[in-house]
């Protein structure tokens, strides 16, 4: 039966490429039947990538089925993960965030969770002697994964270790890494063709703080005006987000990346003392702006009160 290897919903960089690497890993070393599938359309950036490195888009499942042998990676969070998760066989999870709880597996499993900025590092860690065996569309996959991740070693999330990594596989491939983000972060941060509600849900986690429950996205950019010239029209759409992903509120945070800040949209009161309580902020108006701010996981999800 084939491993499906898969990713966070709302698929990132990291929750793209690394399925696709680590099921070349499990084919092309281990002697397995693995397939990467994702979980949603991936953004931008990820879709750069795929075009980039002449990858096909992996296929996108809704859900498993029970006894579904599969691969976890860029996450352990169930409300991230397919609705039946705790009905497939869970047979390996490969993460740097945090532990949530409430995966179930079939039996003991592999789980390999590492404080570093991306999964893709973890993995050619993983592969040992075997990640120079990589083609080169693998080396380019991992790199963008660790570029994004690190929004080109800028992020506080960034580790000496993800940077010699992403340093080697630049090398290998000889490709500028300055040049090479620039034009990711110009894909990235294109999102014009997107919807409100699509922008919304395009990077966006569900996490909990007490009984509130929160969507929370990050919009990471090196073009912020094309975002925040709509606040209006976002703010709007977040009533509807929140009640149709059923939330209490959708926390949008525009991340410059050249400046080095966030900017959080503030519609209303249950979001302005979520600024303050959490980010120390001030805030007079619709957005407020949180300087140093860039790290969802390192910054804006552990700080989080309302």
């Amino acid at each position: 039966m084939t491993t499906l290897v898969f990713g966070h919903k709302s698929p990132d960089t990291d929750s793209t490429g690394s399925p696709i690497l680590w099921a070349w890993y499990l084919n092309e070393v281990q002697g397995g039947n693995a397939e990467a599938v994702l979980l949603g359309e991936p953004n931008t950036e990820a879709a750069f990538m795929l075009e980039k490195w002449d990858l096909p888009k992996p296929r996108i499942i809704e859900d498993v089925a029970d006894d579904q042998p599969c691969v976890i990676v860029d996450t352990n969070n169930p409300a991230e993960l397919p609705a039946n998760i705790n009905g497939a066989d869970v047979q390996a999870i490969i993460d740097h965030h945090k532990l949530v709880g409430g995966l179930e597996t079939k039996g003991p499993i592999d789980i390999t969770v590492r404080p570093l900025a991306c999964t893709a590092t973890i993995m050619v860690d993983l592969m040992g002697d075997d990640a120079a065996k990589m083609p080169d569309w693998a080396k380019g996959a991992a790199l963008t994964c660790i570029l994004s991740d690190t929004l080109e070693f800028r992020s506080p999330t960034t580790t000496d270790h993800d940077r010699t990594v992403a340093e080697k596989l630049a090398a290998d491939l000889g490709i500028s890494i300055s040049d090479y983000a620039s034009d990711m972060f110009a894909a990235k941060s294109d999102v014009s063709a997107f919807s409100d509600a699509e922008l919304l849900r395009m990077d966006s986690k569900e996490y909990g703080v007490g009984d509130t429950k929160f969507r929370v996205s990050v919009l990471e950019t090196t073009a912020p005006d094309m975002v925040l010239n709509r606040k209006d029209s976002l703010m709007a759409s977040m009533s509807d987000v929140a009640a149709e992903d059923g939330v209490d509120q959708v926390l949008l945070f525009v991340v410059d990346i050249l400046k080095e800040e966030a900017t959080l949209l503030v519609p209303n009161d249950l979001v302005k003392t979520v600024a303050e309580k959490s980010f120390g902020a001030s805030v007079s108006g619709n957005a407020v702006v949180l300087p140093g701010i860039m790290s969802r996981k390192k910054q804006i999800i552990p700080n989080l009160a309302v």
